[in-house]
C-alpha cells in the first residue's frame, strides 16, 4: 500500500468534459509529463526529491530513474536507457508481488489469478525511487514493482537470454590434463562458500577432482550430500561396490568401457556421479576417461551439420535390464543432442551405445543408413586422441562430473578394486550451484 504522505503527493486535477475511465497521463519524479492522450482524463505526478531521482539499478551506476505510462490494457516502462517495455495489466496484476498476493515465507502465490477482471486497468501509475507504484481499478490494490524485477522479466520486446543466467561453459580437449580443476575437501567441508566453488568449477568445466578426501565410503557420501541428497535408482543410493557383478551391468566388471553418460534409460538422467576409488589391489589398470560431449557436439556440427541435426532428431530407444524383475525404459525415448526448447542450445548428450535398444521405428532404409554414419562419426570424434582426458583414480581423490555433459568410461584392469559413489539430481545440481554462489534476495527476484 502507497503510504499517506506518499499519497499526498499525487495531484489528482479533474479535466473537464473527461471520463475517469479513460488512460492517464503519468509523469516522471520531476513532474514533467511524458506521454499524453487527447481523451485523457487525469494526470498523476509524484515530487519524491527536489532534483531528479536516482535509482541504483542493473543498468550500472546511478542513472536517471524509468518512467511509465499506461492504457486501458498495459504498462510501458521506457528505461533510461530510452527502450520500452510493455506489460499487459492482466499479468501485471497476476504477479503482484505484496504479502496479500504472496506468502512472505513461503514465496507462494495467495492471489486467485482467476477471478480478476480481464478488463483490469491502472487508475494509478507512480514512478519513485522504490519501484513503480499501480493502483488498480477492480478493488483498489495498490502494487509496487521494483525496477530491478521489471527488468528482469520483461518480456515484450523479448529480452536477450542469459541476463541473470549461469556463466559459460569452458570446453576441453586431452590439453585438461595440464591444469585439471581440483579444489579441496576441507573447503567444501567448511563454507557454502566452498561447496559454491566446487559446484561452480564442475559447471564451467563439467568435472571437477576434490583433494584431501578421507578414504572412507562415510566421508564420500558427508561429502556428496554437501550438494543434496542422493539420488535412489535400481542400484541403491549411495553405492559401495567392487567387480562383482552384483548388479548385472558392466560397470561391475573389469571390462574397459567406452565413453559415455549414465542413466539414458530415464526421462531424467541423473546429474551428477561422483567415483571414489576406495581401493585397488593385486592389479592394474583401470584409468578413468572423460570426454567433454558440448565440445565433441561442436565438432561435429561444424564438420558434419548434416550428422549433427540427424543426431539430434532421431530418437534412439534405451533400456536397463540386466537384474531380474528389472526393465527399466523411459516414457518415450530421446535424441542423443537434447536442446533447450526455448533458444536451442545444446543442453544434454545422452549417449550410450551398451544400453541402446532396438531401433525399429524407421521412415525408409535411407534413414536408417544416414543414422548410423552419423553416429559412426559422432564416435569417432569421441575417439580422438584431442578429445580424451586419462586420470588414474587414486584413494582420498573423488572425482565428481556433469552427467549432462561429460562422457565417461575406463580401460580394463585386472586385480580387485573397490569403489563408491553416487549420483545428484540435475535440478538439485543447478537449485544449489545458484544458491552459492548469489545470494537469496538475487534468486527470488528471478522466479
Amino acid at each position: 500500500m502507497l503510504s499517506l504522505a506518499l499519497r499526498r503527493r499525487v495531484a489528482l486535477p479533474r479535466i473537464p468534459g473527461a471520463s475517469s475511465a479513460f488512460p492517464r497521463r503519468i509523469v516522471n519524479s520531476q513532474n514533467i509529463p511524458f506521454f499524453q492522450r487527447k481523451d485523457l482524463a487525469c494526470y498523476f505526478s509524484i515530487n519524491a526529491r527536489q532534483n531528479q531521482s536516482i535509482v541504483e539499478n542493473e543498468f550500472g551506476s546511478a542513472q536517471a530513474e524509468p518512467t511509465a505510462f499506461s492504457d486501458d490494457k498495459a504498462i510501458t516502462v521506457q528505461w533510461p536507457d530510452k527502450t520500452p517495455a510493455k506489460f499487459l495489466n492482466l499479468w501485471l496484476r497476476d504477479h503482484c508481488q505484496c504479502s496479500a498476493c504472496v506468502h512472505q515465507d513461503t514465496k507462494q502465490r495467495l492471489l486467485d489469478s482467476f477471478a480478476l477482471p480481464r478488463d483490469i486497468y491502472a487508475k494509478a501509475v507512480i514512478p519513485s525511487p522504490k519501484g513503480l507504484h499501480v493502483k488498480w481499478n477492480s478493488d483498489g490494490h495498490e502494487s509496487i514493482y521494483d525496477w530491478d524485477w521489471l527488468h528482469l522479466h520483461r518480456h515484450f520486446p523479448k529480452r536477450p537470454m542469459h541476463d541473470h543466467e549461469l556463466p559459460s561453459f569452458k570446453l576441453w580437449g586431452s590439453e585438461i590434463r595440464n591444469s585439471p580443476p581440483t579444489v579441496q575437501y576441507k573447503d567444501i567441508m567448511s563454507s557454502e562458500e566452498g561447496v559454491g566453488g566446487w559446484l561452480m568449477s564442475i559447471h564451467r568445466f563439467g568435472f571437477a577432482s576434490v583433494e584431501g578426501c578421507p578414504a572412507s565410503p562415510e566421508a564420500t557420501e558427508e561429502l556428496l550430500e554437501r550438494i543434496s541428497f542422493i539420488r535412489h535408482t535400481h542400484y541403491g543410493g549411495f553405492w559401495d561396490f567392487t567387480s562383482d557383478l552384483a548388479s548385472k551391468d558392466t560397470a561391475y566388471t573389469s571390462l574397459a568401457l567406452n565413453a559415455h553418460t549414465d542413466t539414458t534409460y530415464f526421462s531424467d538422467p541423473a546429474g551428477l556421479q561422483l567415483f571414489h576409488l576406495l581401493s585397488h589391489t593385486q592389479g592394474e589398470g583401470g584409468a578413468s576417461l572423460l570426454v567433454d560431449g558440448f565440445r565433441a557436439a561442436h565438432i561435429l556440427k561444424k564438420e558434419a551439420p548434416e550428422a549433427y541435426r540427424i543426431l539430434s532428431q532421431v530418437r534412439v530407444p534405451s533400456h536397463a535390464s540386466g537384474n531380474e524383475g528389472i526393465s527399466i525404459q523411459p516414457y518415450t525415448s530421446f535424441p542423443i543432442l537434447n536442446h533447450h526448447p526455448v533458444t536451442g542450445e545444446l543442453i544434454q548428450v545422452r549417449w550410450n551405445n551398451d544400453d541402446r535398444a532396438t531401433m525399429d521405428e524407421w521412415e525408409n532404409e535411407e534413414d536408417v543408413e544416414r543414422w548410423y554414419d552419423a553416429a559412426r562419426k559422432w564416435a569417432n570424434i569421441l575417439r580422438r586422441e584431442e578429445s580424451e582426458y586419462w586420470e588414474q583414480l587414486q584413494p582420498g581423490r573423488p572425482l565428481i562430473f556433469d552427467n549432462w555433459r561429460i562422457l565417461h568410461g575406463r580401460s580394463a584392469f585386472t586385480g580387485k578394486r573397490r569403489l563408491c559413489g553416487g549420483y545428484i539430481n540435475r535440478d538439485d545440481f543447478i537449485s544449489r550451484l545458484r544458491m552459492t554462489n548469489w545470494n537469496r534476495e538475487q534468486i527470488l527476484k528471478a522466479l
